[in-house]
């Protein structure tokens, strides 16, 4: 039976233009799309969230525009600011209909942002 999961991923921009933002954004969600071989037809939502370095381009754009998720709900968000935060960071959020576990599903962490799991297994 298929239920809604969300699945993680993050990664990290070169630098705070379009041009970065948008190589970074298209490199997670086509890495996430094909380690857990969800189709744009399975996706209900993503959220986006950015560090408070980046404000050059919207992540979804990518995945409106690149990726062609145009019927998918998107959302830009900032993400809180926290000490010792990963700079430049792009995380995303996405729902989606799957008939696998959750421990089926495969977390894509790129980049910069390849340290975000803590010992036990938590993101941050």
């Amino acid at each position: 039976m298929s239920m809604i999961r969300g699945l993680r991923g993050a990664t990290t921009a070169s630098s705070n233009t379009k041009l970065a933002i948008f190589e970074a954004t298209k490199e997670l969600l086509e890495t996430l799309v094909k380690e857990n071989k969800i189709g744009v037809d399975m996706i209900a939502s993503a959220t986006f969230t950015v560090t408070g370095d980046l404000d050059a381009a919207f992540p979804a754009t990518v995945a409106r525009i690149e990726l062609g998720w145009k019927d998918v709900a998107l959302m830009d968000l900032r993400q809180m600011t926290v000490p010792g935060d990963v700079p430049m960071c792009i995380r995303v959020l996405v729902l989606f209909n799957t008939d696998d576990a959750p421990s089926e599903l495969r977390r894509v962490y790129l980049r910069g942002a390849k340290n975000l799991r803590d010992r036990n297994g938590e993101t941050t």
